[in-house]
């Protein structure tokens, strides 16, 4: 018979539970600030469903009452340099943190509304009302809420989508040698989510000081948490991660404050992430200003036994125990915050002209001018005003050679890496391998130890870590992706996070940030290793995308890339890194412009558009159709703003015919929205619709017939230039 030996954890996990004594010794300036700050919370959101409930707030209003507890007692512990994010229900979280850092600490007294404190409240509400003094000028609303000063580096609308930055502020804390920590709130409906679970994994292998903080709230909306999940003890998941977690009270603030005081203490000594899980309970519905028993999910036995323990309460009659303050005291700290609530309101709102009694709007000066929507999706690359030295393959000055692609993706990393300490490189193997799986991290391990991290297979994860260590501004990350394929594993953090961070934060929070990643058509690898991304790319405004076609332009680009503020996709493809070229031989220090083109020939009769690897097909074509006369346009840089008008423009007011090339298939097509514009701006010059050679609709096959009929090549290019050589 078999013998069972029974298996235990490598990590504890306990429940938290706070007694008598631990209330009592809890220092009285510590539980006087928790009141202040909850009273404080509380009272900005009953407003805010003051102006739900009126209309006066366009979206979500995500309240937090009943929740606040669990933020208080959080972040009490916490230092200034600790950093936060949160969920879309974040009001608290953001509010606790921001109060922490702007208001005095109570001495004998409840905390006072400084003005400090007054502008948090000023400046979150305009923020949910979607106004222009908001933190994010208007653009965040309720679920994106930031204030790096503060440390509140920005709630998240994607459930869980904010975890996976968390561990990379942690990373840049532990990188820079500091004992700061990082803590991600996020709820019962997130624990199950993909990204969150491979954060998890990633976090505990590399041991980063990053608290799990889950808010187990019981209710995704409205499907209670035992539905969802067969072990509703969220915290248990630790267990599997090696990850130390704690279960704890989240209405008793003193619990979470002993919970978080131990997390932190194993975070700050070394030890790697923890994870925190608060029961807590909303008052209100998923969203807006009605209990969740309006909508028939839960009932009013349950919301009444939870209100029996809400923390606000709980504290007042603590607080009253032990003589800290008096319920005169008390009662004037709430009629404080109401009526600074309703000062406020009166700043930001106006009654309705010949309305309703009562009946307000908000005015008209405080909205943001329409000007400002598209302001901030990315940067206006002043980063190249100065120090830089820009140069052409025509016109370079140093020593070139014939070199080999794949040669100068890993030489001018060297370089960069060895003059920027800030620049960290990251993916699956390139630690390994000699260089990763095609060489491109040749060297980079052995040269720089520490800043050359192999990661888990967990797309989501690394790249939403890159996008945190962006975010946190310290560090340059560069996230390498074997295919282009799998950028789509890691859809929500580059499209959702990184693409729309700067925007939707404001307009001011830079994103340095670069992901390389290469299409591999041609290789036999199937439908799922060989997309070209580029057409999907550039519906993403806030990317920018680089797409090198020589050694020269690697070069120069790559540099580009590593000193640009905005996220840069830089393309490569798999034709290219056996290829030779001209390339630099030991100056490996220069730029190419941001959005502009080269010309690989002048020609009269034809404007020939491309990129990447097809652009020695279109060359190639040409020479093999002699009699067709064409400009050869290298796009180099793909995104909308990237995209050299000007010289289309001189190309297509000479030949009045353009021809675009591309490899891939035509659903995905870049070169189908790039046809659009150029006959949009330059209809009048054309004597023709823009001529277009794509792959077929399919995506490529293993089997080399099938996958070279789905992809375009030199024939392909030929077949159409004799087309429109015959049709002329």
């Amino acid at each position: 018979m078999a013998t069972h030996h029974r298996l235990r954890a490598a990590s504890n996990w306990v429940e938290l539970r706070a007694t008598d004594r631990d209330w009592d010794n809890v220092d009285g300036d510590d539980l006087r600030r928790m009141l202040s700050h909850l009273l404080w919370i509380r009272s900005f959101e009953e407003y805010v469903l003051e102006l739900a409930g009126q209309g006066l707030i366009h979206g979500p209003a995500h309240s937090s009452i009943g929740q606040e507890g669990g933020a208080v007692g959080s972040v009490l512990p916490l230092r200034s340099s600790d950093v936060i994010n949160g969920t879309h229900r974040g009001h608290h979280q953001f509010l606790a943190k921001a109060f922490a850092h702007v208001a005095d600490a109570p001495s004998g007294s409840l905390a006072k509304i400084t003005p400090g404190v007054r502008t948090v409240l000023e400046r979150t509400l305009a923020e949910i009302c979607g106004l222009e003094r908001g933190f994010c000028r208007g653009r965040g609303g309720s679920m994106h809420l930031q204030w790096r000063e503060a440390g509140a580096m920005g709630t998240n609308a994607i459930v869980g989508g904010g975890v996976p930055q968390a561990a990379g502020f942690a990373w840049a804390h532990q990188q820079a040698g500091t004992d700061a920590v990082s803590v991600t709130y996020f709820g019962d409906g997130a624990v199950n989510i993909g990204s969150v679970l491979e954060t998890f994994n990633l976090a505990a292998a590399w041991k980063l000081p990053v608290c799990f903080f889950i808010e187990n709230n019981q209710y995704a909306v409205s499907t209670h948490v035992s539905e969802a999940t067969a072990e509703p003890r969220l915290s248990a998941r630790g267990l599997g991660f090696n990850i130390p977690s704690w279960r704890v009270d989240g209405m008793d603030p003193v619990a979470v404050q002993l919970a978080m005081q131990e997390a932190l203490d194993f975070m700050r000594s070394g030890g790697g992430p923890t994870i925190v899980e608060a029961e807590v309970y909303r008052f209100f519905h998923q969203n807006g200003p009605y209990p969740g028993s309006a909508f028939g999910y839960r009932d009013r036995a349950e919301e009444k036994s939870w209100r029996e323990r809400d923390p606000l309460e709980m504290l007042k009659r603590q607080l009253l125990r032990r003589a800290l303050a008096t319920r005169e005291e008390i009662d004037q700290a709430a009629v404080d915050i109401a009526t600074t609530m309703s000062d406020i309101g009166d700043e930001l709102l106006e009654p309705v002209p010949d309305g309703k009694p009562g009946q307000r709007r908000i005015k008209a000066s405080e909205w943001p001018e329409s000007t400002f929507v598209d302001v901030g999706v990315r940067g206006d690359l002043s980063e190249f005003d100065e120090g830089v030295r820009f140069e052409e393959a025509e016109s370079f000055t140093g020593a070139t050679d014939t070199v080999k692609f794949i040669d100068v993706v890993s030489k001018v990393m060297q370089r960069r890496m060895a003059q920027d300490d800030s620049i960290v490189v990251m993916g699956e193997d390139v630690h390994k391998l000699k260089g990763g799986t095609n060489g491109a991290t040749k060297n980079l391990a052995e040269n720089f130890p520490g800043r050359i991290l192999g990661t888990p297979i967990s797309e989501n994860a690394f790249v939403g870590l890159s996008g945190g260590i962006a975010l946190d501004g310290r560090y340059k990350p560069v996230a390498e992706l074997m295919y282009a394929d799998f950028m789509w594993v890691a859809a929500d953090q580059l499209f959702n996070q990184v693409a729309k961070a700067r925007h939707m934060f404001g307009g001011d929070s830079d994103m340095p940030f670069v992901l390389r990643s290469k299409i591999a058509a041609g290789t036999g690898y199937g439908s799922q290793h060989t997309m070209d991304p580029a057409g999907v790319l550039a519906t993403a405004p806030g990317l920018r995308i680089a797409a090198p076609s020589t050694p020269f332009d690697y070069v120069g680009m790559m540099n580009a890339a590593l000193r640009c503020k905005d996220p840069v996709v830089v393309l490569e493809h798999v034709d290219l890194y056996n290829s030779s070229g001209i390339g630099p031989v030991d100056d490996f220090d220069y730029c190419i412009p941001v959005g502009k083109a080269a010309f690989r020939r002048r020609g009269q009769d034809l404007t020939v558009i491309s990129y990447l690897s097809m652009v020695d097909r279109c060359l190639e074509a040409l020479d093999a159709v002699e009699t067709v006369d064409a400009d050869v346009i290298d796009l180099r840089w793909l995104d909308r703003a990237g995209v050299d008008w000007e010289a289309i423009e001189e190309s297509v007011k000479k030949t009045n015919n353009v021809l675009i090339v591309e490899q891939g298939a035509v659903g995905t097509s870049y070169g189908g929205w790039l046809a659009d514009e150029i006959q949009r701006r330059l209809f009048d010059w054309l004597d023709q619709p823009v001529q277009r050679v794509t792959g077929a609709e399919s995506s490529p096959s293993i089997s080399k017939v099938l996958e070279r009929a789905a992809i375009a090549g030199t024939e392909e290019i030929i077949a159409r230039l004799r087309q429109i050589r015959d049709a002329g």
